[in-house]
């Protein structure tokens, strides 16, 4: 079992962590905003939360609430992401749901990603992201030089990932709003094939139409039919689990069960190293290639 995290980039730092929160800096800015994962006390004294801090959310209700802006700085900005030939632009924004646009512990997958495209052969590396949020690893996947297929539910974030794709010099990804799901049943139906996919299911979800998704009852399935849809010659595959109730062992063993073709297989936990010294856990990562 291993540990994993981003190792290349400067412009985001995890501060400290502790108290059921986190202190995090995006380029020029520190956010404050709460942390379910950080179950033991800070590290830094508050006198330094509170000297360090430019914004900082705060809870009103189980899923939303407000940002505390005392500096009056802009509630969007841009952060750059760096990694070989991937020149990537986020537009960061403070929602009410505490998110501001990116998951950054997915850094990590994102060197992945365009290490493993640019060693396909023979062809332009079709890649899928299901799941896709803003489009971190699709915008890195396109920067390698992939046909590129992401897949939401929710309008909003398609286009919120199309604006990142825009500021980055990026054009032509496929952009799906639709249930994950039912999107790779008909991709399996279609006979399509991808070199590269990846896929950060949530615990539990709401598709386009209503479909619902919960990840106990449907990663099997999902799985199953995801391995229908990788090149038999040269592919790789990145599952990211976040959710309290699975294990590690758990994600390997649904691995295992769907992939036969995974003997470079790294599984265990995905965290985020502060800079007081403590780690934070963000997941559950497994990932696996295969011919290349």
């Amino acid at each position: 079992m291993n540990i994993f995290s981003p190792e290349n980039w400067k412009e985001y730092q995890l501060l400290d962590c502790g108290d059921f929160e986190k202190l995090e800096r995006f380029g020029n800015r520190v956010l404050r905003r709460p942390e379910p994962q950080a179950l033991w006390n800070k590290v830094y004294p508050e006198s330094k939360w509170k000297q360090l801090t430019d914004i900082t959310f705060r809870q009103k209700g189980s899923h939303s609430g407000e940002w505390i802006n005392p500096k009056a700085m802009p509630s969007r900005w841009p952060l750059e992401y760096k990694f070989k030939q991937a020149r990537i632009k986020f537009n960061l924004s403070l929602t009410a749901f505490k998110h501001v646009g990116i998951f950054p512990e997915q850094a990590a997958n994102w060197d992945y990603i365009i290490q493993k495209i640019g060693l396909i052969q023979g062809e332009q590396p079709r890649f899928l992201n299901l799941f896709a949020y803003t489009g971190g690893a699709s915008l890195v996947a396109k920067a390698a030089g992939a046909d590129v297929t992401h897949v939401d539910s929710v309008k909003q974030v398609i286009s919120w990932s199309r604006e990142n794709m825009e500021s980055s010099g990026l054009t032509d990804i496929r952009w799906v709003v639709e249930d994950a799901l039912k999107f790779v049943k008909r991709e399996v139906k279609r006979g399509k094939k991808y070199h590269g996919i990846i896929l950060d299911p949530p615990a539990y979800g709401i598709g386009a139409n209503g479909e619902r998704w919960q990840l106990e009852d449907n990663i099997n399935e999902m799985l199953q039919d995801i391995s229908s849809l990788l090149d038999p010659k040269q592919h790789f595959l990145i599952l990211n689990v976040y959710s309290l109730g699975l294990s590690a062992l758990l994600v390997e063993s649904l691995i295992n069960r769907n992939f036969q073709q995974n003997k470079e297989l790294e599984f265990g936990e995905l965290y985020l190293p502060a800079e007081s010294g403590i780690k934070l856990p963000l997941g559950i990562l497994a990932r696996f290639s295969h011919g290349i």
